[in-house]
């Protein structure tokens, strides 16, 4: 193992990221609580979406006040609290 050993994101394609991002826009609309699964963290990420930055391609989500902004390609899951 090289310099490259470090654990790459694997790729998904084209339907599996348009169907996370319909997930995500419904969950903003309907201002529902969400849990995220998100690569290169042990504990999910859960909240509420305030916005989803085209320009940063960053989603944030917020819970007690505080904006966790989340890279849009490093979402792995999006589920809702108690499913």
């Amino acid at each position: 193992m090289g310099k490259n050993s470090i654990a790459k994101r694997p790729t998904r394609d084209e339907f599996e990221l348009e169907e996370l991002s319909e997930k995500l826009v419904e969950a903003k609309q309907e201002d529902q609580e969400v849990l995220l699964t998100v690569w290169g963290q042990t504990e999910q990420v859960r909240g509420r979406i305030r916005e989803m930055d085209a320009r940063t391609r960053t989603v944030h989500i917020s819970r007690y006040g505080d904006v966790t902004k989340v890279p849009f390609l490093d979402i792995w899951k999006v589920e809702s609290p108690g499913a």
